[in-house]
């Protein structure tokens, strides 16, 4: 089902910096003028160009638009969501309800779907080779599933929350809530690096759900409209998608019921968002 609903991307404010320059000492001009000017010169280069590398960055700020929209299981509480060979992964939240699920995409219909312990509260979810990997928020634990017959195949110790779970095709990549990303070993589920979100100056935390769309990592921002595009190497934050005015009408005031999951066609270059709670999944296009 089609739709022309857009949205004009809003204007972030950046915080406001500020340079002091080194002034020469005037003595220094009693022993020339020629050479004061030209470490005149210099310093304001060398200020100049350092204000250029750790100020605030300009980052682009997209909309979107509505290119379909596919019926989503109200019920289901998204932590997490993966596209992959025609259908979608999902791993929902909450206790007593976490689950782990194969969708059809067009109907909305659970095609497969097992049950987490009532004791955890699943999180995000991604799909790595012939296995599913979902994180347990506070537990500290995840599990890996067979991707073909949903059977545990074993669970690893995570420190702190599990919140998203994305990978770039080798190592998996964990947010806990924090501007702090992990990057973990796919086999031995340790830790190989850390990497920090930053938007200018500013460290961005509630990175939630996580995904890799063409070479950047994209992640909800819990409670936001706002989806962050990241650069894996520095961790600056390279453009929000503004997605304001996506949820749904019957959702407005109901505040559990926040953007959350992006899933990724990388064959066809589609992008899928949803939301908690939400009774639609939407297929989008970014506009500027």
């Amino acid at each position: 089902m089609n739709s022309a609903v857009k949205r004009r991307p809003k204007a972030r404010r950046l915080p406001a910096e500020s340079t002091v320059l080194p002034l020469s000492d005037a003595t220094t001009w009693r022993a020339g003028r020629g050479w004061i000017l030209l470490l005149l010169v210099s310093v304001f280069g060398v200020a100049f160009t350092a204000w250029l590398m750790a100020g605030p960055r300009k980052v682009p700020t997209y909309g979107f638009e509505v290119v379909a929209q596919y019926p989503h299981d109200d019920k289901a509480y998204c932590q997490g969501l993966v596209y992959r060979d025609g259908v979608l992964y999902e791993g929902t939240g909450r206790y007593g309800q976490s689950t782990l699920r194969k969708v059809d995409l067009v109907s909305g219909k659970v095609l497969q779907r097992v049950a987490l312990d009532r004791q955890l509260f699943g999180e995000g979810t991604t799909v790595y080779g012939d296995r599913i990997i979902q994180l347990t928020w506070k537990s500290g634990i995840g599990i890996v599933y067979d991707k073909v017959s949903f059977a545990q195949l074993m669970q690893f110790r995570i420190s702190g929350e599990g919140w998203g779970i994305t990978h770039d095709g080798r190592q998996l990549i964990m947010s806990d809530g924090s501007p702090t990303l992990r990057f973990l070993d796919p086999d031995t589920f340790q830790v190989q690096r850390r990497l920090t979100v930053q938007s200018g100056r500013r460290r961005v935390t509630h990175l939630n759900e996580l995904e890799y769309v063409e070479g950047e990592i994209w992640a909800n921002v819990w409670g936001e409209d706002y989806i962050a595009r990241i650069s894996p190497e520095t961790g600056f934050v390279l453009g929000w998608v503004d997605l304001s005015g996506l949820k749904p009408s019957s959702l407005r005031h109901d505040r559990e019921a926040v953007l959350n999951g992006i899933a990724y066609d990388s064959k066809d270059k589609r992008i899928f968002v949803t939301g908690k709670n939400w009774p639609r999944l939407y297929e989008i296009r970014l506009v500027q």
